[in-house]
């Protein structure tokens, strides 16, 4: 019997989520000055208590140099590198968990992208200094010691996850942020033991994998959760960060650590596959998960139909992520048998419904929306753009 989207599933380590379905870790662009939760962010999570079973954050920052990744004079990005954060993640998990679902904190380092720093007259570090072109600032690299410190300030994080009442925390190794910059070809260049080889570009993500699952072993609920992100290929025209092959083989040795899930970030949907290749990507990588790691997908679900299709054929979970931005009631219509009222696209009239920050609502209403995905209906919603954060943007 095939696996059904409304389901119960029970976890490597014991917890129960009431469904297949996960809602993405999207960025809120609500955050305070120094990464704390504001008022926005709450009332965006409090919104979407229901959108899934299982309730990923946006990516939290876990060192100081580590972020803000944003768009200078919008809200900032998240963090979780200090108790100070502890009162928001509190709040936070309380939100997304007061409907009986379950919530994941998503803990992250930017690497070259944390360009908060650069705006702040701060280093921005990276594996290696690497000029890139997209970039309007340099990045320096980071010694043998800062590394140590970023592997243990996931530990930290993970901590913090703990103590404000999450049920897991899921790494994000994907997106080009630090994690996959040690992986790629492109962004590491070093010599030592974190880079050349495959098997030392794997290094780094092992190592944070490792200490994040030492701090679960010590300090958390035996049934708290870990899952791990990663973008299944990094490959720009004939310039390769690493190919499905690397990153099979990276995941294949993620596992042995028993996490509980990995989460492949398909840009080109659930069912995508590499190029000239007849497997999916989720074919791909179910051959190196043993049974009790479950697989997420993500992509181009916005309708029960589309998320039934990839728990039935693809994977063991579907992570919604524009479908939860235009519908925050997305799991829970379909849990009661009403799925075809889930709203399909954006309108100027949804917009009290769907509850966004106003730093999504600049974003979205944006012609290029900040380079994120387009949301169905956008369109509708360009004329009320008021350009309050891009005046700032531009000094």
């Amino acid at each position: 019997m095939s696996n059904q989207l409304t389901d119960k599933v029970v976890l490597r380590h014991g917890t129960v989520l009431n469904n297949r379905m996960a809602m993405s870790p999207m960025q809120t662009h609500s955050g305070k000055r120094g990464g704390f939760v504001s008022d926005d962010t709450l009332c965006y999570y409090n919104a979407r208590s229901k959108a899934a079973g299982l309730l990923i954050t946006e990516f939290h920052y876990v060192s100081p140099n580590g972020g803000p990744a944003y768009v200078p004079g919008y809200p900032e990005q998240l963090g979780a590198y200090s108790d100070e954060h502890l009162d928001g993640l509190r709040q936070v998990a309380q939100a997304l968990k007061k409907d009986g679902n379950n919530a994941i904190l998503q803990v992250h380092h930017g690497g070259r992208a944390a360009i908060g720093q650069a705006i702040s007259g701060q280093d921005v570090v990276a594996p290696s200094q690497v000029d890139f072109s997209f970039l309007d600032y340099p990045i320096r690299e980071l010694t043998a010691d800062e590394i140590d410190d970023i592997i243990k300030d996931f530990g930290k994080a993970t901590r913090r996850a703990i103590k404000a009442g999450f049920d897991g925390v899921e790494i994000h190794g994907a997106n080009h942020y630090l994690i996959q910059q040690f992986f790629s070809k492109l962004s590491n260049f070093r010599t030592d033991k974190w880079g050349s080889s495959l098997e030392k570009r794997t290094a780094f993500p092992l190592a944070v994998v490792a200490e994040v699952m030492d701090v679960v072993a010590k300090e958390a609920p035996q049934d708290f959760i870990v899952g791990y992100r990663i973008s299944p290929e990094e490959i720009h025209g004939d310039a390769i960060g690493y190919t499905y092959q690397e990153s099979v083989q990276l995941i294949a040795e993620v596992v042995k650590y028993q996490l509980d899930y990995i989460h492949l970030s398909l840009w080109d949907g659930y069912s995508s596959r590499p190029q000239g290749v007849d497997k999916t990507y989720a074919e791909l990588f179910r051959e190196v998960l043993d049974d009790e790691t479950k697989l997420m997908l993500v992509g181009g679900v916005f309708g029960e139909e589309a998320a039934r299709d990839a728990i039935e054929n693809y994977g063991d979970l579907i992570a919604v992520g524009r479908g939860t931005l235009v519908d925050p009631l997305f799991a829970q219509k379909i849990m009661l048998g009403q799925g075809d009222t889930i709203l399909s696209e954006v309108s100027p009239e949804t917009l009290d419904y769907i509850k966004w920050t106003p730093g999504l609502f600049e974003a979205f209403s944006r012609q290029d929306s900040l380079g994120l995905p387009k949301i169905p209906g956008a369109e509708s919603i360009y004329h009320l753009h008021t350009g309050r954060f891009d005046m700032y943007s531009k000094k």
